[in-house]
């Protein structure tokens, strides 16, 4: 995930408070409450790590979110384990959603100390599915997909040579899990975490919410510095995650008190939680907008990158491509939705916006 938010039209962004003068570094714990702590493992890409986070258990610990299947990671929970004062187990791992940073070494702990996977359904049933695609050749649906988009002939054999690799980056998940569910209160040790669903990001992303200790574990759902990633994705041309996004953004500020301490999977831990998400629906409201008066003129999905991110795209850089075009994608299906957006395709049958 890349930060690609452009200027907001001078909208300012509220102060958040981050109490925590640095981050861990790898290897190494950082206590944020009475049994609850803070690690950060390396990621290979842009954005180069995730926080990942302990909470003190019946006679070990819960893990929530795991990294990537890297040998870097490897090594960095190796090295965690052998610093510890005390050899406790690890008792059970939560994951928040199915990207490989947060459930890529997720196989591996369970195994390792013979724990299980606490997960969404649809988080767990997606990454099985898209970890079976490796050594698969790109599906007809897919190519078509990003022809739509306006993809080059040079940039679509790029994505059909690098297709499968989501599996390379996940350790074989268990085959069997347990399930958790929106609204469901989990004993953690000695305090009560709620799961909070949310969506468009990824399909049933799960939050916890500690009351007595007024901690949020946000997991992707709400970051302090750079937003979510929210796309369309092959397998759904149709969707409008960018309204599920919207309405989870909505439902967070409804459940949890803006009192709390977030534990976000990038960036550091703060404070400002409603500040945080009121800044984030008004800013993507801006950035919809701003897409709908460009559409006066007709244009393709990728002639709407310079709109939406402030920038260019370098088709090259396929990794930034796709999230790119799924991000304008789910911003564009939303305009579609609400009727501000019609599409039609020309003879080449690459798909065509312009605003109603």
């Amino acid at each position: 995930m890349t930060d690609t938010t452009p200027p907001r039209d001078r909208l300012e962004k509220p102060i958040l408070e981050y109490p925590f003068d640095k981050a861990p570094e790898v290897g190494e714990v950082v206590e944020v409450a009475p049994g609850v702590v803070w690690m950060r493992m390396p990621l290979p890409i842009a954005l180069n790590h995730i926080n990942v986070w302990g909470i003190e258990d019946d006679k070990g610990w819960a893990i929530v979110d795991t990294g990537m299947q890297t040998e870097a990671n490897l090594n960095a929970w190796r090295q965690i384990f052998s610093n510890a004062t005390e050899q406790r187990p690890l008792t059970r791992i939560f994951v928040t959603h199915m990207h490989p940073d947060h459930v890529g070494i997720a196989g591996w702990l369970t195994r390792k100390f013979k724990c299980r996977l606490w997960m969404t359904r649809l988080e767990y049933l997606n990454c099985r599915v898209l970890a079976a695609d490796s050594g698969r050749q790109a599906p007809e649906d897919a190519l078509a997909f990003y022809h739509r988009a306006g993809w080059s002939d040079g940039a679509i054999e790029n994505y059909q040579a690098r297709f499968g690799n989501f599996g390379k980056y996940i350790h074989a998940l268990p085959e069997s899990y347990r399930r958790i569910k929106d609204g469901e209160q989990i004993q953690i040790g000695q305090h009560s975490w709620r799961v909070i669903v949310g969506t468009g990001h990824s399909p049933e992303h799960a939050c916890l919410y500690c009351e007595e200790l007024k901690l949020l574990i946000s997991g992707d759902q709400v970051l302090p510095r750079i937003s979510s990633n929210v796309s369309v994705h092959p397998t759904e041309p149709d969707a409008n995650p960018m309204q599920e996004w919207l309405e989870s953004l909505a439902k967070l500020k409804r459940e949890v008190p803006d009192d709390v301490l977030v534990l976000p999977s990038h960036n550091e831990c703060f404070r400002g939680l409603h500040a945080r998400l009121d800044y984030l629906a008004v800013a993507q409201e801006r950035t919809l907008e701003r897409l709908r008066k460009t559409l006066k003129e007709p244009k393709r999905v990728v002639d709407v990158f310079t709109t939406l991110f402030g920038r260019s795209i370098d088709e090259t850089d396929a990794g930034l491509l796709n999230l790119a075009t799924g991000e304008s994608l789910a911003c564009l299906n939303y305009l579609m939705h609400r009727g501000s957006v019609t599409r039609t395709f020309d003879d080449a049958g690459v798909a065509i916006y312009q605003a109603v």
